[in-house]
């Protein structure tokens, strides 16, 4: 990514470098096991992502009181970001690769069982943390985030992934993201794409192409939207295509993602700049991710 196109997609800010967390009274064997309902498995698999209803009701109060920690004071935590252009009503705010510094975040990551509903969608023997990620739309917002798969941001390549979306409120159909099923398995990566204003960057990257039209020819897409309560738990693949509508909210929208990597995942150098960009890692294309960095939190039994 060029400089420019860089601040013109609000992240990757310049603030706390990341460091290898500090996992002192971690105990791989405590970690709570989740139980998978086997249709459910499938039905990853064949669509790239499945909703969890319920899943973590117990760690909405956690979360949210992590997500103000996080607003309280955003300069003091990594990545920052607002993304709507200056005079637009409403807020579109992000943070991420802040669950080590965060003690409600922190807690869930190594606390809750998404560790090991992760390892079982991606049918995988472990679960290795890569980050998490924090979101929250103000009422008054009308901006949609647009259709992107999250892989192309990412120095990871793999099948074997699971972003674990928990909302943190009621969030209706028309507001609730939504997802391209089946989007996983086509093989192509897509242009990662700025949410200020939906423009694609790191175009120069010929392994990658421009993401469809969607919305144009909604009948030609298997679209999943569904409304949330606060604790569902929304379950996908990196590579799956989801983004939200422009529809205005009428009440405050907060989520919290937690990105997992399973046994086919590796380091990827990409063309241009990666979100979260990981300086200093020192790995090559290929190489198995560092557990000093992204700790292994489940290994199946």
């Amino acid at each position: 990514m060029k400089d420019d196109d860089a601040t013109k997609a609000g992240f990757n800010a310049t603030t706390i470098p990341w460091t290898a967390p500090d996992l002192i009274g971690f105990q791989r064997e405590s970690v709570p096991e989740y139980v998978a309902d086997p249709t459910d498995i499938e039905a990853f698999q064949r669509d790239g992502v499945v909703i969890q209803r319920g899943a973590f009701t117990d760690w909405v109060d956690t979360l949210r009181a992590g997500l103000s920690r996080n607003l309280s004071s955003p300069d003091d935590y990594r990545f920052p970001c607002d993304s709507l252009p200056e005079g637009t009503p409403g807020r579109f705010f992000d943070s991420y690769c802040n669950w080590d510094l965060i003690p409600e975040y922190r807690d869930f990551a190594l606390n809750s069982c998404a560790a090991s509903m992760a390892g079982q969608f991606m049918l995988s023997s472990r679960a290795q943390l890569f980050h998490e990620h924090a979101f929250l739309k103000e009422p008054g917002t009308q901006r949609a985030t647009p259709w992107h798969q999250d892989l192309p941001y990412y120095c990871v390549n793999g099948n074997q992934t699971a972003s674990i979306y928990v909302s943190l409120d009621h969030a209706e159909s028309d507001v609730a993201v939504r997802f391209v099923k089946g989007s996983h398995s086509s093989g192509a990566l897509f242009y990662p794409r700025v949410f200020m204003d939906g423009s694609s960057f790191n175009v120069d990257d010929a392994t990658m192409q421009a993401v469809p039209d969607i919305d144009s020819d909604p009948e030609s897409y298997d679209v999943l939207a569904s409304a949330l309560e606060p604790g569902d738990a929304i379950v996908f693949n990196f590579r799956t295509l989801h983004g939200t509508t422009d529809a205005p909210l009428k009440a405050l929208r907060r989520a919290f993602s937690i990105r997992w990597l399973g046994d086919d995942v590796t380091y990827c150098v990409r063309a241009g700049e990666t979100s979260p960009p990981y300086p200093g890692i020192d790995l090559q294309s290929g190489d198995l991710m560092r557990e000093d960095w992204f700790p292994v939190i489940w290994r199946r039994s």
